[in-house]
């Protein structure tokens, strides 16, 4: 199997609506990464066994923009929160609501901004690794 096949294949287990419903639900996100890798063990260990270095430092640097999109998320959640905060309290009466953001809106764009990241640098892994293999 090769890689844009086996990235192909974990990218159809790793449904992010399934994700969202098994955090609704109560199961906690160590528990739905241990049931992941359970589920799909063969093809990651081919996965990994077809990874040069360069591929893994692409993994890290895709893992440090995940980090960095948590922070990033957290830091949006506080903001909004402290901001909604004081001014439901100081203006509770001059706010209409038709000036509240769903929240439906913020995380759909940050998830289909992180997707779109994600599908891009795994068919850069897939370019990389196919032409590799053609100049080999």
């Amino acid at each position: 199997m090769s890689i844009s096949e086996i990235l192909s294949s974990l990218e159809k287990s790793w449904e992010k609506d399934e994700i969202l419903s098994k955090i609704k639900n109560g199961l906690g996100t160590d528990e739905i990464v241990y049931e992941f890798l359970a589920k799909n063990e063969r093809q990651i260990k081919e996965l990994n066994s077809l990874l040069r270095p360069e591929d893994v430092d692409l993994l890290n640097q895709v893992e440090q923009l995940s980090t960095c999109e948590s922070k990033l998320i957290n830091k949006i959640k506080n903001f909004n929160y402290l901001a909604n905060y004081e001014t439901h309290h100081i203006n509770q009466k001059n706010i209409s609501p038709s000036n509240y953001i769903p929240s439906n809106k913020i995380s759909s764009f940050m998830i289909n901004w992180s997707n779109k990241f994600v599908v891009i640098a795994l068919l850069t892994i897939s370019a990389i690794a196919l032409s590799k293999q053609a100049w080999a």
